[in-house]
């Protein structure tokens, strides 16, 4: 009988490559101990009745975790776009058109507020245009901060909640899903709206700013997430919290964990869940400032909507960072110029969108450059296999036109490089555990709705909270 068909030696085979506690390649791994006689068997002398109980219970947890009914509170992060977003007009406001006049749209609360995201209205030609003027921000250079446009004011609803998080649009559910999903497998598990589970929207067309830089929008959201995290744990007899994030809003995790004290870090976060992160940013992003961005709605001009998308402080900073992408390889060609991440300010220039070259150096580049790792136990979930903008060539040099388009590995918005930025700058001295999840063929967005994404969330979820029953933290690279 060969090793492979004797049960015996192919257990201590399995068991033996788990020998002990040790980090490799920057994850740290717990693994079970067990007695070798030297000669590759299992001990001749029989396992005591609780020695053998304990062994099997830590084998079983190596690959699932039971969630207990005492669970930790967790909070959602969505990522740019994934919130609804309300609007108001005052007298200052000046409409480009007719259409666009301060009674459209028809449907407002008795106070004047109507959502502007996400409203299907968008989808047609001459509303396009009415929504990228009152979506727009301005970036005012002697203040040294984003605002709205002049008249508009926004809000955004329901902190505190998931209400915002579920659907774009309450009424087409099916086509503007967004977290409801997710939720749906969470109450599953045992969490409820305002008791255990949490949502915190923000306006996603803000960003932050580096050190010595003003944000009033990003600092305020910061500020109601953090005292946000005190509450849900302080509500949930002193718990730590999990925060579960998807793209963009892994990025305002971040700079939470890493702008507050590690001993805030230590007393109010448990884990830390990002979905889809662009740590270092993304190619699709060079894309939608060169030629506007339709999102993969058929009947958008991408050109209408441009304007707004090089306006929005967020996806200033979604731009690749030079920290992370390669300087040597260019991500944007033309017959007569190459771009790589540390060209952005002459591809800002080039592109016709010169007033965005000093917020992204003077706000943008430290605070990317400065790329810090939170000290709080991480997992990353993230999509791959998934073709992704790699490179863009623009033949005549016209960013009017579609470019040719290189693809490569990633979730179809963000390249692996950006999602894996992470764990390559984690500092092993940190001894906090790293854990990356690779899910095949997951989409960014996708990620939020895939029966088998969902599965791996709630899974790690359960883990997370299994871990105070059994003391045993449980993490490893999948």
């Amino acid at each position: 009988m060969s090793n492979e068909d004797n049960p015996r030696k192919k257990l201590t085979k399995d068991v033996s490559a788990l020998s002990t506690t040790k980090t490799r390649n920057k994850f740290l791994y717990i693994v079970i101990p067990i007695t070798n006689n030297g000669h590759g068997h299992l001990p001749c002398c029989p396992l005591t009745w609780l020695a053998m109980k304990i062994l099997f219970m830590m084998a079983m947890m190596l690959y699932t975790c039971q969630a207990t009914t005492n669970l930790h509170p967790l909070i959602l992060i969505p990522g740019a776009g994934g919130n609804q977003l309300e609007a108001s007009l005052t007298s200052e406001y000046k409409p480009t058109s007719l259409l666009c006049n301060r009674w459209y749209p028809l449907n407002k609360d008795s106070e004047g507020w109507f959502r502007i995201w996400f409203d299907p209205s968008v989808l047609l030609a001459p509303f396009t245009k009415c929504f990228n003027q009152r979506m727009k921000l301005y970036y005012q250079t002697h203040l040294d901060d984003y605002y709205n446009a002049p008249g508009v004011l926004t809000r955004i609803t329901n902190f505190g909640s998931t209400k915002s998080l579920l659907y774009l649009d309450p009424h087409l559910k099916k086509i503007t899903a967004y977290m409801e999903p997710l939720v749906n497998a969470l109450q599953e598990l045992g969490y409820r709206d305002g008791e255990n589970l949490f949502g915190a929207p923000y306006d996603f067309r803000y960003g932050l700013a580096a050190e010595g830089h003003p944000s009033h929008v990003g600092s305020k959201y910061l500020n109601d997430l953090k005292g946000l995290i005190e509450s849900a744990s302080n509500s949930n007899g002193g718990k730590p919290v999990i925060l579960l994030s998807h793209s963009l809003g892994g990025l305002y995790v971040l700079q939470l964990l890493c702008r507050n004290a590690k001993s805030w870090s230590q007393k109010y976060i448990k884990h830390f869940i990002a979905l889809s992160a662009p740590w270092g940013g993304t190619v699709d992003a060079m894309f939608t400032f060169a030629s506007g961005n339709a999102l993969g709605v058929p009947l958008v001009n991408p050109l209408l909507v441009r304007e707004e998308q090089r306006s929005s402080e967020s996806n200033i900073w979604l731009l690749p960072s030079p920290k992370v992408f390669s300087t040597k390889e260019p991500l944007v060609s033309t017959p007569n110029a190459a771009y790589t991440a540390r060209d952005i300010p002459s591809f800002l220039k080039d592109i016709g969108f010169p007033e965005g070259v000093l917020p992204y150096t003077s706000r943008i580049l430290p605070l990317v450059e400065n790329f810090t790792v939170p000290q709080v136990p991480i997992t990353c979930i993230i999509g791959c296999g998934v073709k992704t903008q790699e490179t863009l060539f623009y033949e005549d040099g016209e960013f009017d036109k579609p470019p040719e388009i290189v693809y490569g590995d990633g979730d179809g918005t963000v390249n692996m490089v950006s999602l894996l930025a992470l764990e390559s700058n984690w500092d092993n001295k940190s001894h906090l555990p790293l854990k990356v999840t690779k899910l095949l063929g997951v989409s960014h967005t996708g990620i939020l709705k895939d029966e088998i994404a969902l599965e791996k969330i709630v899974e790690e979820i359960s883990c997370i909270n299994s871990e105070n029953a059994t003391g045993i933290s449980l993490v490893s690279k999948a």
